[in-house]
């Protein structure tokens, strides 16, 4: 029997959290979510998740709690996820390293490829060995994945 990985989500937005929570779960991952990257960080002492989904906008910059776990050594696959697509995002993201980046709305079918791909490393190497990076968004409103509308 194997082990069930883990998918980690830091967003600080409580709807898209819960939204991408119940996303994975209903595909077979276990999955913890957390509000801050403090939260995180106290947790990931217990248990190492397989892939990290990582706001880039969260309570301060999910960039540095990307610097962070690599400066403790600890290389978790990262999906950066944002809302703000502008030069300046777009060019660090693309500069991070990271697994994957996706731009919110997320595309679910997009975000599970991206997930797949994060945790089945042999899977991920393009031909020259480098980590392919994966930009989607939502092409129709279904399909994203968007707080539910205040009511």
């Amino acid at each position: 029997m194997t082990r069930a990985r883990i998918i980690a989500i830091v967003d600080d937005d409580p709807s898209i959290r819960r939204a991408l929570h119940r996303l994975l779960e209903a595909n077979g991952y276990t999955v913890e979510s957390f509000a801050s990257a403090r939260d995180f960080l106290d947790a990931s002492t217990r248990s190492r998740p397989a892939c990290l989904l990582l706001d880039v906008h969260l309570n301060g910059s999910g960039f540095e709690l990307q610097e962070r776990l690599a400066a403790g050594g600890m290389k978790i696959p990262i999906i950066f996820i944002t809302a703000h697509d502008d030069d300046s995002t777009r060019r660090r993201v693309e500069q991070s390293g990271a697994a994957a980046h996706l731009w919110k709305p997320v595309d679910k079918q997009a975000l599970l490829h991206a997930i797949h791909r994060a945790i089945k490393p042999d899977d991920n190497l393009e031909p020259g060995g480098t980590c392919a990076t994966t930009r989607a968004r939502a092409d129709r409103e279904p399909e994203g994945i968007e707080p539910p509308a205040a009511g």
